[in-house]
């Protein structure tokens, strides 16, 4: 016996229960999404806008002296320059990481859609499935940050596997197309075949903002600006990178074993 193979067996199981009981999912201190208050927002200053290089935060060019920033967190890169830079808090951070969304809008602030119904995925797919899912990856022209995340689904903590979830190499035999990357010219028509390739019915996810908007690189002479207009995305799920218990919430959203927690661009606490 090796030592590696006596060592696991002494330890025990290191998989955790989340998110089928407990909270133990991995994230705890961990920043993510910021929060966004616009009656916190001083009058004239546009502080956030200039320091978000992916111009999540902008302002219309009608704007008045008393207009707050229009918000689009599928743009965010989770970088934290707006908490950093905001005068009187109303950037500020938060631990918000389960922010999958099943409508793109619902990732842009919007007071008036905080309170909508997001567009249910769950008849569809209780119907079609039951305790399985597969998943076909592209890299469309990620940096690799959110590789690396995946990688960690099917680390001995997350252990994708005990959920019924899996990689597949064949698209042949996937059920969900996952992307990441901005969709570079190079990767459209390999990425547009492997989606042609899965049986139906099938459902996509966006993974990282570069898939979402295209990121920080997105509109380039390289690439376009996500997939949007590529292909039809059921779940969209920002983030740089997204962490690996986010991509579970996403996953699980298809399925209809998680519940959306961001709505009109604000989390539900």
């Amino acid at each position: 016996m090796s030592l590696w193979t006596w060592f696991g067996l002494t330890s025990g199981s290191a998989s955790t229960e989340w998110p089928l009981k407990g909270d133990a999912h991995g994230q705890q201190g961990v920043l993510g999404m910021p929060r966004y208050d616009p009656a916190r927002c001083q009058d004239g200053c546009d502080a956030c806008a200039k320091a978000c290089i992916t111009h999540a935060i902008t302002f219309s060019p009608e704007r008045g002296a008393h207009v707050p920033p229009e918000v689009d967190w599928g743009r965010c890169i989770v970088c934290q320059r707006c908490t950093e830079v905001c005068p009187t808090g109303a950037f500020s951070p938060s631990t918000d990481w389960a922010v999958g969304v099943t409508n793109r809008d619902d990732l842009v602030w919007d007071e008036a859609l905080a309170s909508r119904v997001p567009r249910e995925l769950v008849e569809r797919t209780r119907r079609t499935f039951r305790r399985s899912l597969h998943i076909r990856h592209v890299d469309a022209g990620s940096c690799n940050g959110c590789e690396s995340e995946l990688q960690a689904l099917n680390n001995p903590f997350y252990n994708l596997h005990r959920l019924g979830i899996f990689f597949t190499a064949s698209p042949r035999a996937a059920d969900v197309l996952l992307v990441t990357g901005p969709v570079t010219h190079a990767m459209r028509a390999p990425l547009l075949a492997t989606y042609e390739a899965m049986p139906d019915p099938k459902w996509v996810i966006a993974t990282g903002t570069c898939a979402v908007s295209g990121g920080v690189s997105g509109g380039n002479y390289a690439c376009g600006s996500g997939l949007d207009g590529v292909l039809p995305v059921d779940v969209y799920l920002p983030g740089c990178p997204p962490n690996p218990a986010a991509i579970i919430h996403a996953l699980l959203l298809i399925v209809g074993r998680a519940e959306q927690r961001m709505r009109g661009g604000q989390f539900e606490r």
